[in-house]
C-alpha cells in the first residue's frame, strides 16, 4: 500500500500540475501559445500514426519512394487538421451564439477562449505544413500552396491576437472540408485505384463539396460583409484589408482549381462511358 507520505506527495504534485495548467497553459494570455504548440504536436502525432497504420494495413506503402511516403503521411496529417477545423468552424459560425446578430455589439469584434484556441491549433498546423512544403519544395506543392498557406497564416494569426474578424476567418476555414476528399483522391491514385468506383464517387463528392464550401460559401461571406459593412468599417485598416483581399484572392484560386476539378470529373466520366 502507498504510504501516507507518498499519497501526500502525489496530491501535492497533482495540485501543482493543475495550477500550472490553469494559471499558464490555459490562462487567457497563454491560451493562444498553448494552442499553437498543441497544433504542432497534433501534426507530429498524425504524421507518425499515418505512417504506422499505413505500414501495417497497406502492403504497397513499403514500396513507395521516400518522397511519396513523405507526401502520404503529410496528407494524413492535413486530413486530421481539416476534420478538426471544419467541425469547430461550423460549430462556431452556425451553432454557437458567439457570432449571433441577436447579441449586442459588432459581430466583427467577437472572440472567445475557444475561438482563440481553435485558431491557435490551426496556426500550428499551417506553420508545420508550410515548413514541410518549403523543405521538400516543390514535391509537396508549388508556389500556389506557399501563397495559400502564407495568406492563411497572416489572416489567422492577426484574427487570433486582435480578436477582429474571426467570423470571416472561420467562414474561410470551413473550406478545409474539401481537404479529406482531395487527399483520398491522391491516396486512391497512388494506390493504383484510379479506375475504381471509389475514385469516381470521390470525384463527384469532391465536386459538390468544393462548389458549396469554396464557391457558394465565399459568395455568402461577401454577402454577409455587405450587410454588416457598418460593423466591418469599425475595424482597423489592416483587418479590413485582410477581410476583403484574402477571401478575394482565395476565391480566384478556388475558382481556378474548381475548373480543373470539373475537367477531371468530365474526363473520368467520359472514360467510364
Amino acid at each position: 500500500m502507498m504510504s501516507t507520505t507518498s499519497m501526500l506527495a502525489a496530491k501535492a504534485y497533482k495540485y501543482k500540475a493543475e495550477s500550472l495548467v490553469k494559471e499558464y497553459l490555459l490562462a487567457d494570455s497563454y491560451v493562444s501559445y498553448t494552442a499553437v504548440l498543441g497544433g504542432i504536436l497534433m501534426c507530429k502525432m498524425a504524421y507518425d500514426i499515418t505512417s504506422l497504420i499505413s505500414s501495417l494495413y497497406y502492403k504497397g506503402y513499403g514500396s513507395l519512394t521516400k518522397i511519396q511516403k513523405l507526401e502520404w503521411n503529410n496528407r494524413g496529417m492535413s486530413t486530421v487538421h481539416a476534420v478538426f477545423i471544419t467541425v469547430m468552424s461550423v460549430y462556431l459560425v452556425f451553432f454557437s451564439n458567439l457570432f449571433s446578430d441577436q447579441l449586442d455589439g459588432p459581430v466583427t469584434f467577437r472572440s472567445s477562449n475557444l475561438s482563440n484556441f481553435t485558431l491557435g491549433v490551426s496556426v500550428g498546423y499551417f506553420m508545420t505544413d508550410l515548413a514541410m512544403i518549403l523543405w521538400a519544395y516543390p514535391s509537396l506543392g508549388g508556389m500556389e500552396y506557399v501563397l495559400h498557406h502564407m495568406l492563411s497564416l497572416i489572416s489567422i494569426v492577426y484574427a487570433m491576437y486582435s480578436g477582429e474578424g474571426q467570423l470571416y476567418t472561420y467562414m474561410v476555414l470551413i473550406s478545409e472540408t474539401t481537404t479529406p476528399g482531395i487527399n483520398l483522391r491522391w491516396f486512391l491514385d497512388t494506390a493504383g485505384l484510379k479506375k475504381s468506383k471509389a475514385y469516381l464517387v470521390n470525384g463527384v463528392t469532391m465536386f459538390v463539396a468544393w462548389l458549396v464550401a469554396r464557391i457558394i460559401l465565399f459568395v455568402y461571406l461577401f454577402y454577409h460583409i455587405y450587410f454588416h459593412y457598418d460593423q466591418v468599417k469599425q475595424m482597423h485598416t489592416f483587418s479590413c484589408i485582410l477581410i476583403f483581399a484574402v477571401p478575394t484572392i482565395l476565391l480566384v484560386m478556388n475558382t481556378m482549381w474548381f475548373a480543373k476539378i470539373l475537367r477531371g470529373l468530365k474526363k473520368t466520366l467520359a472514360k467510364r462511358q
